[in-house]
Formats: structure tokens, C-alpha cells, sequence
């Protein structure tokens, strides 16, 4: 299955990314059916809308799949009332853990490739539309994974520069992250054995394992999707990226997850001083 740009994808690449949410946009139809993986946790502002503007995208075989982590606010209880008006949602419960609730989604999955979505990132009509477009000439036997190029929305001048950088790095790394809605062929990502159990670092993961495999084809999409810019609004840029760098180069250096997870409970047991860890912690799903 060799990737080749089409209109469409030359649309995606000029197009501001408010536009492309809000653009109407017939998507051709795909024979592979795609199962959309969310797992929430606390997200009672904003999970109504990210629902609804998912579920507006799907053909009829698709499917939204929606996993509560143990939320304390009205989160699934705003989710079970979606359910009933909405045929294509299904509402699971699971422990909490980004990993253990996308594990739990694709275990009740019925599509042919898994779609996993941040609660606080937007798949764009025109990124929905390039993903089908180049499902159209995959078959079902085949083995892909891949990813879109992110935009990170919010205040700070650094955030175009972050993004950049985010995207070349994965494209030629084939190391990405959560928040540029990972997919895989369900043939494929059975075989690998799913997301690890651990409560950081599972995207990282999962892609080192991807990588071994000789015969997947890898998609980097152009998407884009968009995500939230909040840690970086709150907390700053700069404080945040090298946070964020400086858990991967633990994690890379042999750090185990469950260590570094120790260390966000550390720093968020400090007096507030430059970031907002409570936040950070609680946006990877720590206890």
C-alpha cells in the first residue's frame, strides 16, 4: 500500500485548522469499518462536545467507543445519557489508566482498525477524510499503523514550533504520541498484545513495538488533529517541554514507568511553584 498525496491531503496542509473543524466535508466511503477509542477521566466540561463532534464524522460501520477511568464528577453520567440517543456510542467502564481503558475499548471493538483519541484532541473533518481515503486501498488482511500531525492550540508563540517539532520527530522516528491519534490495523494490533499495562510512557511504548514489525506499514498522516495547549498556557513553554524531555530521556535511559509516575507524585506534593503538576499528573491519568 504505497501513500500517495491527494487533493484532499493538499487541502489539509493549506487550510487553517478552525476551518477545517467546521468544514463540511463528504468522506468516501471506506471498506474498512473503524472503531474510535476514548478514554476519559474527569472530563465533564468538555466531553459532550468532543462526543458529538466525533460521532458526527462516522459511516454507518463505524463506531464510537467511549472508557471511563473511575471519573469522580458527572463525566459518565453525561456519557450513559449520550448512549441512549446515540446507536454508534458504546459507554465502558474500567479501572483507571489511559492504557488499561484503551486496552478495555479495543477489546469490545468491532472495526477492522482502532483509533485512539485524547479527550482533549479534535479529529478534524479533513484529517477523518485523509485517514479514509487511504484506508480505501488497504484490505483487510493488511497490517498498518500511523498517525497524524498535531496542532496544539492555545496562547503561547512556541506552540507552532512545538508542534513542528513533534511531527518530524515522529515521522522519521516513528515514535508517537497519544496526542497524534494513533492507529492501527485491529489485525496488527492484536498481534503485538495491545497497549503495556503501565501508567506512563504506554504510547512510547507501544510504537518501539510497532517498529519491530517488518511487514506493518507505517501512516504518517497530515491530518491535522488538534490538541489542547493548556499545560503549556498554564504552566509555560519552556517549563513544560523540558519536563516533558526530561521524562522521556529517564524512560529511554531505562527508568521504569511505575518510577517515573512515583516522581509526578513527588513534584506535585511540592508547594505550587512554576507548573501546575496536579494538572499535568492528572491529564496522564495518574491516581
Amino acid at each position: 500500500m504505497n501513500k500517495k498525496n491527494t487533493p484532499m491531503q493538499n487541502q489539509a496542509e493549506k487550510s487553517p485548522i478552525d476551518a477545517s473543524i467546521d468544514a463540511p466535508i463528504d468522506a468516501p466511503t471506506s471498506a474498512l469499518p473503524i472503531s474510535i477509542v476514548i478514554p476519559v477521566r474527569n472530563e465533564e466540561p468538555g466531553i459532550e462536545a468532543i462526543v458529538l463532534q466525533t460521532l458526527a464524522l462516522l459511516d454507518e460501520q463505524d463506531e464510537l467507543i467511549v472508557v471511563d477511568g473511575e471519573s469522580t464528577d458527572q463525566s459518565l453520567s453525561i456519557l450513559k445519557a449520550l448512549r441512549l440517543s446515540h446507536a454508534r456510542l458504546q459507554v465502558l467502564s474500567s479501572r483507571p489508566g489511559r492504557a488499561v481503558q484503551m486496552n478495555a475499548g479495543a477489546r469490545k471493538a468491532k472495526g477492522e482498525v482502532l483509533l485512539f483519541l485524547h479527550a482533549d484532541t479534535v479529529l478534524a473533518p479533513l484529517a477523518w477524510a485523509e485517514l479514509k481515503q487511504t484506508l480505501k486501498t488497504a484490505s483487510q488482511a493488511a497490517r498498518f499503523w500511523g498517525r497524524f500531525d498535531v496542532r496544539i492550540s492555545g496562547k503561547s508563540y512556541w506552540l507552532p514550533v512545538v508542534s513542528r517539532m513533534m511531527n518530524w520527530r515522529s515521522r522519521f522516528s516513528r515514535i508517537c504520541t497519544g496526542d497524534q491519534a494513533i492507529f492501527i490495523s485491529t489485525s496488527l494490533f492484536n498481534r503485538i498484545g495491545q497497549f503495556p499495562d503501565q501508567p506512563l510512557m504506554e504510547d512510547v511504548e507501544i510504537c518501539k513495538t510497532l517498529k519491530t514489525q517488518s511487514d506493518a506499514l507505517f501512516l504518517p498522516l497530515n491530518g491535522p488533529v488538534t490538541t489542547s495547549g493548556r499545560r503549556w498556557d498554564e504552566a509555560g513553554a519552556w517549563p513544560t517541554i523540558l519536563l516533558m524531555w526530561r521524562f522521556r530521556f529517564l524512560y529511554w535511559r531505562g527508568t521504569n514507568a511505575y518510577d517515573l509516575a512515583m516522581q509526578y507524585r513527588e513534584i506535585r506534593s511540592r508547594p505550587p511553584a512554576s507548573f501546575p503538576m496536579e494538572q499535568i499528573a492528572r491529564e496522564q491519568d495518574l491516581p
